[in-house]
């Protein structure tokens, strides 16, 4: 009896992160059926893990990004343009499918009047202002309140000023980038666990059946999120690496993308994305602050869930738009997301941007971000797990890119 249990804990470690989070995803399921009123009290552990990520991925974010500059040598090979050509591709690219999927298979919403507490962006100079505001933030509030672009920012400042520190303070820098990385390692381990409280919670107190009355919207997106992750990004991988791509896609969706499904957060995904760079043997110079970067700007889920629901809402209202202006402005409200990327949701706050550009009222687009609260579920993992499978696909193809162009001139 004694030697069996640690035998049992032993298998269970030696499993992937994957496979355990699988186990707890269905321990969860099982629960909520066998014993809904047990159920609901897991509620608190989903808590304290989503708490924990929020807490770490804004130092996540500072300290990496401010090592990986701040140690980064004069003369050293990297290769961050392209990849934040592909970043702005990628965006684009699925801005497009999810305008073209809108129209072939539109959506009728049945508008909620369910009240939401969002404040949201009024119009675009709004959206500028507040993203400039952010920029100029205080650091302290900035780290205080998850303001991803303020974080960036100082981040990004003081690792260009470090630079010209002398080799200790810049060691220290080093050192304390690897602590940081080694507890949000920590706190992803007990992904599994914190999984196992949110799904039995949340099937306990509501099951799917909220779902049921939006599942054409739910399909849109999700298929849109597909299509881009199966189709356009390997388009684009081709493109660059004039190879197959599907290898290399299918183990960023693998290796990256499920476990930001379960726990949606690109910041708290980003050691399982170094690791993955590393392993691919990319530039370390490179993946080290493209990877952070990725995670808060590289908005392809972003953009389809705001175009599709904002088009949605346009279809419903019975307003004809042309492809190249929904195909302009959801554009435009993917690339403002950004501000809001760090954001439970973040995505859904710029909904009323996109709607007022369709000369939306505020009153409807409100009910529209109650409708994407609804289908949040499965969307803001979804888009997660596409947003940061692809900083990885994008920095690899990148570096492998200029690798082989490299190889070709010499």
């Amino acid at each position: 009896m004694t030697a069996s249990s640690p035998s049992l804990l032993q298998r269970l470690k030696r499993l992937s992160l994957v496979t355990q989070i699988v186990i707890g995803l269905l321990a969860g399921i099982a629960l909520a059926l066998v014993a809904p009123e047990v159920a609901k009290s897991t509620a608190f552990i989903g808590k304290v893990f989503v708490s924990a990520l929020k807490a770490v991925a804004p130092i996540l974010v500072f300290v990496l990004v401010m090592a990986s500059i701040a140690n980064h040598k004069h003369g050293q090979e990297t290769h961050i343009r392209p990849i934040l050509f592909l970043y702005l591709l990628g965006t684009f690219a699925a801005a497009v499918v999810a305008v073209v999927a809108s129209m072939m298979f539109p959506s009728n919403l049945v508008l909620s009047t369910h009240d939401v507490a969002v404040t949201a962006p009024g119009g675009i100079s709004e959206v500028l202002q507040s993203l400039m505001l952010s920029v100029v933030d205080n650091p302290v509030s900035a780290l205080m309140n998850a303001n991803f672009i303020g974080i960036l920012a100082w981040a990004i400042g003081m690792g260009v000023a470090i630079r010209h520190a002398g080799d200790t303070t810049r060691e220290v820098l080093g050192d304390l980038s690897n602590g940081v990385t080694l507890i949000v390692r920590l706190v992803i381990r007990f992904a599994p666990l914190g999984i196992f409280g949110l799904v039995a919670s949340t099937l306990a107190t509501s099951g799917f059946g909220a779902l049921i009355g939006y599942a054409h919207l739910l399909a849109v997106l999700l298929g849109c999120m597909l299509f881009v992750a199966l189709v356009m990004n390997p388009v684009i991988v081709y493109w660059k690496l004039r190879r197959n791509p599907y290898p290399l896609v299918i183990m960023c969706l693998r290796e990256s993308g499920i476990t930001a499904f379960f726990t949606r957060s690109s910041a708290a995904n980003i050691p399982v994305n170094l690791e993955l760079s590393k392993r691919l043997g990319l530039h370390e110079d490179t993946y080290s602050v493209s990877i952070p970067l990725g995670a808060t700007i590289n908005m392809a889920g972003a953009a389809i869930t705001i175009t599709v629901l904002s088009l949605a809402a346009v279809h419903t209202l019975g307003i004809a738009v042309d492809i190249p202006t929904a195909i302009l402005l959801s554009l435009v409200a993917a690339i403002c997301a950004c501000g809001a990327s760090g954001v439970a949701g973040g995505s859904l706050l710029l909904i009323p941007l996109a709607c007022s550009l369709f000369g939306i009222p505020s009153e409807i687009a409100m009910q529209v971000v109650a409708v994407g609260f609804i289908i949040g579920v499965l969307q803001d993992s979804a888009e997660t797990a596409l947003n940061s499978s692809t900083d990885v696909l994008f920095t690899a193809a990148a570096c492998l890119g200029e690798d082989n162009k490299a190889q070709r001139l010499a």
